[in-house]
């Protein structure tokens, strides 16, 4: 049997595992060890398995994730997501849409701090969507509001995501962090000026906000200001050079714990429930990450990313369309499978497409990453917009509905990123 359909076949099994509600790291483990036994031998398979195992949870450019992701929880449970929302409630009180506006600005700056999707879109839905639904505001609106914002956390610096890009495809991780933040605050601009557009067009969305916000100006700035200092530290460091981008996730998450512990926000109980979340999200994603290198190994011993490549050298198409294929397979896949579990299927294959194209890798990444976007907001999975459904009680229907303007926004900004990639890698080539 060719290697090429041994291939193929494999990743046939593994989506059908997938289907039938095998855990997606454990359905590609299976495949990789049962195709590289059938290519070469069993116990080959077996020490390969063992090799890639401790290989992959031992490599150093890995640990930042965890120092990201504690840094994400600390100061969610120190309660800075809600301290941003009534932050810029403050400022935008007036503004038509003024609190959808919040929403989505509190969720960027969150973002610029957490790393975490979840995290920031978990916040939102319990601090902000109870006040605009206080107000009057349409649950779709609100619902939608606090889920888009959501995804950002995994596009602005820190991202996990970002960071498992790298690896896979060793990349600089320090730029490819770095590479989202422009593309991360162009498209949380478009998005708040979505809600806003969105209200003036339909202003039964969202009635007029006569209550004034009980904080103060100075009060307003006092409560967003560790925003700016732990993001500045920890992510100038690391453009400056300053920092690796391990030294860069320990700066953050140190300075996190300084504030939570100073302020007095966090607690015993706080900072269990901080440890015990790190661990959890930390182990799914090593996982997820040494699953994904056995596979991409699989697929590269059966030649099909060579031989994708060959396919598409052999079409006569213009990389652009390519690139635009490629996104629509990226859409599909969100609407039916996690995120990370389509970075590390995808990645092994794509990657090396886009380099023979003459693509940026650093690019190609922000841009994987901004398609996964939408597939957190896609049904029938959409991640992000379950976790907002459960925690506010608002109908999955009435979410979905609610961000179909956000959805092509979304979409809109990828083809704004696809059509300038400077806005992705300016800042990555002016790093010291």
């Amino acid at each position: 049997m060719a290697f090429e359909l041994v291939g193929l076949l494999g990743i046939a099994v593994m989506l059908l595992l997938i289907a039938l509600r095998v855990p997606v790291a454990i359905a590609m483990i299976v495949v990789a060890v049962c195709g590289y036994s059938f290519i070469v031998t069993p116990d080959a398979a077996l020490a390969r398995l063992g090799a890639d195992a401790f290989r992959g949870a031992s490599m150093y450019s890995l640990s930042v994730i965890p120092f990201f992701i504690f840094m994400g929880m600390l100061l969610a449970n120190a309660g800075l997501g809600r301290d941003a929302y009534l932050s810029l409630d403050r400022f935008l009180w007036r503004v038509k849409g003024g609190l959808a506006v919040a929403t989505i600005g509190a969720s960027t700056m969150f973002a610029a701090v957490s790393g975490s999707s979840v995290a920031s879109a978990s916040t939102m839905s319990r601090v902000a969507v109870p006040q605009m639904r206080r107000h009057g505001y349409d649950d779709g609106l609100s619902a939608a509001s606090a889920a888009v914002g959501g995804t950002l956390g995994a596009l602005i610096p820190p991202s996990a995501l970002l960071v498992l890009y790298g690896v896979l495809t060793q990349e600089p991780i320090g730029q490819v962090l770095i590479a989202g933040f422009v593309p991360g605050v162009l498209t949380a601009m478009l998005l708040m000026t979505t809600a806003y557009l969105l209200v003036r067009r339909r202003p039964g969305l969202a009635p007029a906000n006569t209550e004034r916000p009980g904080v103060t100006v100075i009060g307003a700035i006092r409560r967003v200001w560790p925003v700016p200092v732990i993001f500045a530290i920890s992510m100038g460091g690391l453009y400056f050079g300053f920092f690796t981008p391990t030294e860069s996730g320990v700066a953050g998450a140190f300075l996190a714990l300084m504030y939570g512990l100073l302020t007095r926000r966090l607690n015993r109980s706080a900072l269990g429930a901080s440890v015990n979340e790190t661990i959890t999200v930390t182990a799914q994603i090593f996982l997820l990450m040494i699953a994904g290198q056995m596979f991409g190994f699989f697929l590269a011993v059966t030649r099909i990313p060579m031989w994708l490549g060959q396919t598409v050298g052999e079409i006569d198409l213009t990389p652009w369309l390519i690139v635009g294929i490629i996104f629509l397979i990226y859409l599909a896949l969100g609407a039916i499978m996690d995120e990370i579990a389509i970075l590390v299927i995808m990645t092994p294959m794509m990657y090396p497409i886009i380099i023979d194209l003459g693509y940026d890798g650093v690019w190609f990444g922000v841009v994987t990453i901004m398609m996964l976007l939408t597939g957190l907001l896609t049904p029938p999975i959409g991640l992000i917009t379950f976790v907002v459904s459960g925690l506010t009680g608002i109908s999955l229907g009435k979410v979905f509905r609610g961000l179909v303007p956000f959805w092509l926004t979304l979409c809109v900004a990828i083809a704004v990123v696809i059509a300038f990639p400077a806005l992705a890698t300016w800042l990555p080539s002016a790093m010291r």
